[in-house]
């Protein structure tokens, strides 16, 4: 690899590779059963593709399935069919999962899962240990493609799946500004801690996983990690079909009048700093190591507060890009922009468009009250405009 454009396209090599071939067995057992389909919501292209595993043949005469690669979180399969890499990605990992529990686990193996991935024993809600197979089956159903009860956060409280277009631009990754992005080494670490690192935690004498001791664990080279952060960085989003017409233009005028490039500043549209949820209270250190607006916009608190990816903080989220996006909010509760808008959210009988959580039919999507009592025209205007971002 000679210049930058080899090493980029070196890059999208290790973004579509694999790190899983023939790991589980029923995997093309399930590929090949319609039910699984079905129960899992899974998305698939005009011509009935699924585009988030890959066939693999590494022993002449044998078909393998490869899973888990960065793509398969971060690839979107648009309306139109096509395919947005890097985007907030749409597989339904808590379907095949919960799919999974359902016709394969035992129970005993699914709650030692569910506290290898979530447990966190030093909270009195965490009752991993005593879920039933129904229970972790159901906390896995609810939550929609695009969300996702990823390592460290939790099918009570999960994670809307991360957009890396335009990461170059962004100082803290993960929805709770877990790690912060200062260089490409800081992505390079980052990536090898979610393929293999995580799975080596200690919290206080608390191992999720007491097993594969580090001698038994990979991680892509320096040079992979390498090429997939260019790679990474030079993502750029699909042609906009919103176009700035007279009634983005208004909404543009409304966004400035209501004061929302103070926290969404143009023209990357997040002012790149960590806001405080309720009930934390930030360190006097934390005011000198990170850029913190400190004013909570009164969001449900539980990813930040009771997961093992919690912080006390969420990130300012660029609005670059909503338009392709979706669900919104950092746990996925409303499905578009205009719920987003709908003052309706903040009631006890709402029915959230996206992300429930298990057994719940209402609840109130909290907090970021701006824009709700804007007029029916003004909010038209105002969605306009952030679908030509």
């Amino acid at each position: 690899m000679r210049t930058k454009e080899d090493w980029i396209k070196a890059g999208e090599v290790v973004f579509d590779a694999a790190t899983d071939i023939g790991g589980l067995v029923l995997l093309m057992e399930e590929a090949r059963t319609p039910a699984w389909y079905e129960a899992t919501r899974m998305p698939l292209t005009p011509a009935g593709v699924m585009p988030f595993y890959r066939y693999v043949i590494r022993t002449k005469g044998k078909v393998e399935i490869g899973v888990n690669s960065c793509g398969t979180c971060h690839t979107r399969l648009m309306p139109d069919g096509s395919l947005l890499k890097g985007a907030q990605g749409n597989f339904p990992f808590d379907g095949t999962r919960s799919f999974r529990t359902r016709t394969r686990a035992g129970e005993d193996v699914a709650r030692r899962l569910e506290k290898a991935d979530f447990g966190v024993p030093w909270l009195d809600f965490d009752r991993l240990d005593t879920l039933s197979r129904e229970e972790i089956v159901g906390l896995h159903d609810a939550i929609p493609p695009g969300v996702v009860a990823r390592d460290r956060t939790s099918p009570r409280y999960p994670a809307v799946v991360g957009d890396l277009i335009g990461l170059a631009d962004r100082k803290y990754l993960d929805r709770t500004g877990l790690v912060q992005h200062r260089s490409p080494g800081d992505v390079m670490r980052y990536s090898a801690s979610v393929l293999s690192v995580d799975r080596l935690a200690s919290f206080d004498g608390f191992i999720p996983v007491p097993r594969n001791p580090p001698e038994n664990r990979e991680r892509y080279s320096d040079e992979q990690l390498f090429a997939l952060t260019l790679y990474l960085y030079s993502l750029r989003p699909p042609p906009n079909p919103n176009k700035f017409d007279t009634l983005a233009a208004r909404g543009q005028k409304i966004f400035g009048r209501e004061g929302c490039s103070g926290c969404h500043t143009p023209p990357l549209y997040t002012n790149n700093k960590l806001t405080p949820v309720e009930g934390f209270t930030i360190p006097e250190d934390h005011k000198k190591k990170y850029d913190i607006l400190p004013v909570s916009v009164g969001t449900d608190p539980g990813l930040a507060m009771k997961t093992r990816k919690g912080t006390g903080y969420y990130k300012v989220p660029s609005l670059k890009g909503v338009w392709y996006r979706g669900p919104f909010e950092h746990n996925g509760s409303v499905a578009t922009l205009e719920d987003w808008f709908d003052p309706r959210r903040l009631r006890d009988d709402y029915v959230p468009t996206a992300f429930k959580g298990y057994r719940i039919q209402t609840r109130a999507v909290t907090g970021h009250e701006f824009g709700l009592k804007l007029s029916v025209d003004d909010k038209r205007a105002l969605i306009a405009f952030l679908k030509t971002l």
